[in-house]
């Protein structure tokens, strides 16, 4: 018999109507039975988040503080278990950039919001009077994460929302919930009731979060596509807004970059968590005179990678997550091959499971799907080019503005082009390096809001003006 897995509201398991069987994506075994919690689940849980946010809000730093590590100690103490549960669930490899590494990632944001803090600015302080400004929480705030890093980006939203005095109400993808209902779980041993929430279900709760008048913001990480439809449905009742959408993020080589060099850099810049990151490298434009060579050298990388079952501690990159998003690149990658690309390795599904193989796609360019959409899978695309500011254009020409990373030897040069680009973060000579100091955020249908690092830690409270 699967285990179940059930909803935690105001401290309490609770115990659903109806349970959704979790498969594992390598195996298509059930691996546990989920919550499929309803409108009721959801009222009770914003009632519980409403109450307990009338006494966390007056809670004092060094009680939010002594929270947030709390919050990290569970991570820790308890990360054998949520890893195991994280492989099984969503595909990554247990060792290397996959569970124990989300785990060890949450466990460091936690503490290093913890130490955050957002002191009262004083704007005038003379003979005419004094004037302060505070920072105070915005009341409930609700909480949709996608299945790429459903650990991570939990703590990533619940975090900063506890850390700034207010109570959440987190939703889970259904793709990956199990993880996430047993994180809350143990979280609610060390936090008051009714302080962070957790509901699980098809998406027609996670609309119904972001519609209910009582919760107060919202944040959600996920594809631009409901982004927007979050977005309507939290404007009738003016919710504040963190959306971290879609990329598709470029990569410009420029002319003179040794390829050996950056090989290794670039490979894992878009293949980490098999290229199922937002952040993630997904359009690789390099210049003509080094084009071969930097293929070349990709493709001797792809062919010592190791993909399987995340449960073998020998593999480094498992499977796509859902059959959804395995069909989509299975789309994409045989649509460039009808259009005359070149498929230099993999470019078919690969036996049981959701498994298709590091896929790197050369004599390819706009105009193709597989360039001008966000693949979210372990596929890239190589575009040549022979003018720098041609490649800037290129690259610019999306709807999307996440990240973007710039490759050289001169560090003037791929300055000037970082500049150039449009994106809300532009690496040099590396790519989704992320920081809980360094705040972050996307561009034109890539986001809304900013998360991570003070300004990040901002965005769940409003201000107060105190002027005497």
């Amino acid at each position: 018999m699967n285990p179940k897995f059930d909803m935690t509201i105001d401290g309490k398991r609770v115990a659903a109507k109806h349970y959704t069987p979790i498969r594992n994506p390598a195996t298509g075994e059930v691996i546990g039975d989920a919550a499929a919690g309803d409108s009721t689940n959801l009222d009770s849980a914003v009632a519980a988040a409403t109450a307990a946010f009338d006494s966390w809000r007056l809670t004092s730093e060094l009680a939010r503080r002594d929270a947030c590590r709390a919050v990290a100690k569970v991570c820790q103490d308890h990360a054998g278990e949520l890893s195991k549960l994280l492989t099984l669930e969503q595909g990554k490899p247990l060792k290397g950039l996959g569970s124990e590494f989300e785990l060890g990632g949450c466990a460091a944001w936690a503490g290093a919001t913890a130490d955050m803090s957002l002191p009262a600015k004083v704007l005038q302080d003379n003979e005419s009077g004094r004037v302060e400004v505070h920072r105070v929480p915005i009341g409930v705030v609700g909480s949709i994460t996608p299945w790429n890093w459903p650990l991570m980006i939990a703590i990533w939203h619940l975090v900063p929302a506890i850390r700034t005095g207010n109570t959440v109400v987190i939703k889970p993808s259904p793709f990956t919930p199990l993880s996430t209902l047993r994180l809350v779980e143990l979280i609610n041993e060390v936090l008051p009731a009714g302080v962070v929430n957790v509901i699980s279900g098809g998406d027609e709760l996670g609309a119904a979060l972001s519609r209910h008048p009582a919760v107060r913001k919202m944040v959600f990480t996920g594809s631009t596509a409901t982004g927007r439809k979050v977005m309507e449905s939290a404007a009738a009742s003016l919710k504040h807004l963190t959306l971290e959408l879609g990329g598709n993020d470029a990569g410009i080589v420029l002319p003179g970059t040794d390829p050996k060099a950056i090989a290794e850099r670039l490979f894992w810049g878009a293949f980490i968590n098999s290229g199922q990151t937002c952040g993630a490298l997904k359009r690789l434009y390099v210049h003509d005179s080094i084009y071969s060579a930097i293929c070349d050298a990709l493709v001797d990388i792809a062919k010592n990678v190791k993909m399987g079952d995340g449960m073998d501690v020998t593999n480094v990159l498992g499977p796509i997550q859902n059959e959804r998003q395995f069909k989509r690149v299975i789309a994409l990658v045989d649509e460039a091959r009808a259009a005359g690309a070149t498929i230099l390795t993999g470019g078919r599904p690969a036996g049981r499971g959701y498994f298709y193989p590091v896929t790197l796609v050369a004599d390819i360019k706009e105009g193709t799907r597989l360039v001008d959409e966000e693949q979210f899978g372990p596929v890239l695309p190589i575009i040549r080019y022979t003018d720098v500011d041609d490649a800037v254009r290129r690259a610019n020409g999306t709807e999307y503005g996440l990240d973007a990373s710039v490759w050289g030897h001169s560090r003037a040069a791929a300055e000037r082009v970082a500049q150039q680009l449009e994106a809300g973060t532009v690496w040099i000579n590396k790519h989704a390096e992320i920081a809980p100091h360094i705040p972050m955020g996307g561009i034109k249908s890539s986001g809304i809001g900013v998360e991570f690092g003070e300004e990040g830690l901002a965005a769940y409270t409003t201000i107060k003006v105190i002027s005497m």
